[in-house]
């Protein structure tokens, strides 16, 4: 019989006297955290500090008691995340770090100090052998590469361009250097329908890469020799004029974070966990958060990043949507996958799935409820 992997679960009901925060410590020693040897050990904690304006990010209150414990069980914990690739609030050190203290991740709130794991412009990295389908040398974050383990803090989200994102998004996608990140994105580009387009310019207003402009007929068009492939365009456009192309390149992406992620975390330790509230339906890399498209569901916490990915990903799909969210508007029938209905040009199943079968980690999962 099929092992399964263990991914830990608990709701977000409290009472007197026992707090989120605590559930969240229960959650973090029942599912094992307490097992990892951290002593004496740089712990890298990956997460996403936020652009500024967005409040859907993970509070820095469960960054602090993960932090705490790491320190009590004798390791030397650190915030880390990569530069992006497009040049915004936090295309470099300078500004990713006042971002992140804007946020609240900062020493006194967190008891650790932020490290730009790629450096000050994004060019300090490792290049990590993997010999995959589409990855050869994986170009990771120097300060994640030189990590003796991993612990992934992971908002879980919808994302434009790969359905949602979660931990292997977190940690595949956020932990590549800007180089990283370009050869991630370099084979996935967005599209402009210009029978759909109304010419409102919203598109143009979005793009980090200014990429997008008015053609002779007055319809939005992309340079590519500008464009990024980050998919702003896509959750911007409320016409369905911009349109990810669900074709090899579209897939070539998700496999690729999945590749990335492998990358990250070869012949490390690693322990992830995933906050299941708020979960807008864009990522935390604009500067905005829309309604969440479900209520909060809880916290879950695995070894297993496949296993956790999948578990939240049935979590939010067996949840009720809220009135008046973007999930309304696209119309959501119960039963249909809603990351797939949100951005029906994406797939997230195909980065599982590659994931799994690289050995990253296994889809088949047990959950295990604490109460």
């Amino acid at each position: 019989m099929e092992t399964k992997s263990k991914v830990y679960f608990t709701n977000l009901r409290t009472r007197a006297g026992r707090n989120l925060l605590d559930k969240y410590d229960l959650l973090l020693k029942k599912a094992g955290i307490e097992k990892i040897d951290f002593k004496n050990k740089f712990i890298a904690i990956k997460m996403h500090f936020g652009e500024p304006g967005n409040l859907a990010f993970v509070r820095p209150n469960y960054v602090a008691r993960t932090v705490k414990k790491i320190r009590t069980l004798g390791g030397k914990p650190y915030l880390t995340d990569c530069n992006t690739l497009y040049f915004g609030a936090r295309g470099n050190a300078v500004d990713h770090l006042q971002a992140a203290i804007e946020n609240g991740f900062n020493y006194l709130s967190t008891g650790a100090n932020v490290i730009i794991a790629d450096g000050l412009t994004g060019g300090d990295c490792e290049e990590i052998p993997v010999n995959l389908k589409h990855v050869k040398k994986a170009k990771i974050g120097s300060t994640l590469a030189q990590a003796d383990v991993i612990i992934s803090l992971t908002h879980f989200k919808g994302h434009e361009a790969t359905g949602f994102g979660g931990t292997l998004k977190n940690v595949g996608m956020g932990g590549g250097s800007r180089k990283g990140k370009l050869e991630m994105h370099s084979s996935s580009k967005p599209k402009i329908v210009e029978e759909k387009c109304v010419e409102c310019g919203t598109c143009i207003h979005y793009c980090p890469q200014k990429a997008i402009a008015y053609n002779q007929h007055h319809k939005a068009q992309i340079d590519y020799d500008l464009c990024i492939g980050c998919g702003q365009c896509i959750a911007s456009c409320h016409y369905g004029a911009a349109r990810g192309s669900y074709d090899e390149s579209a897939v070539a992406l998700n496999e690729k974070i999945a590749e990335y992620a492998y990358a990250v975390l070869k012949g490390k330790t690693q322990f992830h966990i995933s906050l299941i509230m708020n979960v807008s339906p864009n990522c935390d890399c604009w500067d905005n958060n829309d309604q969440a498209i479900v209520p909060d569901i809880g916290m879950a916490a695995s070894f297993d990043p496949v296993a956790l990915d999948r578990a939240c990903a049935d979590l939010v799909n067996r949840a009720v949507q809220i009135p008046g969210s973007l999930m309304a508007e696209k119309e959501w029938k119960i039963g249909e996958d809603k990351f797939n209905t949100l951005y029906p040009n994406t797939r997230w199943q195909d980065c599982l799935q590659h994931a799994e079968a690289i050995g990253l980690g296994k889809q088949a999962y047990e959950l295990i409820t604490i109460k």
